[in-house]
């Protein structure tokens, strides 16, 4: 089988050939139809994330890894402890997959596993820029019902990601009150979710007047260029006073600095952090208690949320996005598409 591997931060991905792999026990084995390519990808690219002051933190780069975790792709084969699933029908791999043995994963929260011992596929573990990917479990593959093959992948990340961050704020947010920063793949799906899974229209927030104008079709209750001096009283306006939660999506420095203004004076508001732009940022601590504030990190999500957003997948509750199709050859190219910028929305790779 053919896989696109990291043989050495920032290089190139190479193209090898090598033997696919047969599974034994629990395992099994699905020929990818589509991996979505997300901003983590990125970062698992270049070896580290930004810790601000010229400070890197390094990834947890595995030898010749093959990267990819939004996979979908047809079961082939299984091992003979295997029983639940059906070889030749599509599946949705969830990618966050632990140990098994420690307290998180004991605890449900399997994809808070240590770094260490995690077996995250595409991350920790070989993943779906390949012919094919070899899963610990069958646990670990979820039906798609209807999905179009090249969206499928992306909830296993991106669309777990923004469920479990929405999820977070108190979904009885009304539209005005509740922000997303980002118009990228992630904020549209979030858009997507929240809008068809909650019945809430998030107002947006990007520097891309293109990605403003996508997330203003796609639903968005009012959308806000960063770069306008007057960003915070615009939002201020549309929101009676300032918003009740923002989820960041980005994850710098700035957006950190203006998330925090939108506020106003309300109190007991939410800032939800998922994006890994990096950097770091100062708080002006007698004010995360005159105004009960609290800033929480959301790293993707767990195995029940993920049988809970494939429930509404599954029954056509969230309404697919468009996804930009390429061949698995063009994998260097795509990610630098998307480092720079230069991808509208959500992208596959297609073997």
């Amino acid at each position: 089988m053919k896989s696109y591997k990291i043989t050495e931060s920032e290089k190139p991905l190479v193209e090898i050939n090598h033997e696919t792999p047969i599974p034994v026990g629990k395992q099994v084995l699905v020929k990818t139809i589509a991996c979505g390519v997300c901003h983590s990808d990125i970062h698992i690219h270049d070896g580290f994330f930004d810790g601000g002051d010229g400070n890197k933190i390094p990834s947890r780069l595995q030898d010749n890894l093959t990267m990819g975790h939004e996979v979908y792709g047809e079961l082939v084969s299984v091992g003979e402890e295997v029983s639940n699933v059906e070889i030749g029908k599509k599946y949705v791999i969830y990618p966050w997959i632990g140990c098994g043995e420690c307290d998180q994963c004991n605890n449900g929260m399997e994809h808070y596993c240590s770094p260490f011992t995690a077996q995250n596929l595409g991350v920790n573990v070989d993943g779906g820029y390949s012919d094919y990917v070899l899963v610990k479990d069958e646990k670990y593959l979820f039906d798609a019902g209807d999905t179009p093959d090249n969206l499928a992948g992306s909830y296993a990340c991106r669309g777990l990601t923004a469920y479990s961050a929405l999820k977070k704020t108190n979904q009885n947010n009304t539209s005005n009150k509740l922000a997303i920063i980002g118009a990228g793949g992630l904020g549209v799906l979030a858009l997507k979710i929240a809008k068809s899974a909650f019945n809430i229209q998030p107002l947006v927030i990007d520097i891309d007047e293109q990605k403003l104008n996508l997330a203003k079709e796609l639903g968005a209750s009012a959308v806000f260029n960063a770069t306008h001096t007057n960003v915070v009283e615009e939002v201020s306006e549309f929101s009676n006073g300032g918003v009740h939660a923002v989820i960041d999506f980005v994850g710098s420095e700035q957006t950190l600095e203006l998330g925090n203004k939108l506020f106003g004076l309300n109190k007991g508001c939410k800032y939800i952090l998922v994006g890994l732009f990096g950097g770091k940022y100062s708080l002006t601590l007698p004010m995360m208690t005159f105004g009960a504030r609290t800033i929480e990190g959301s790293y993707v999500g767990s195995l029940a949320e993920m049988h809970e957003l494939m429930e509404l997948v599954r029954a056509n509750k969230i309404e697919p996005v468009k996804v930009n199709e390429r061949d698995l050859s063009e994998v260097n190219k795509t990610l630098a598409d998307l480092k720079n910028g230069n991808i509208e929305g959500l992208v596959c790779l297609k073997p």
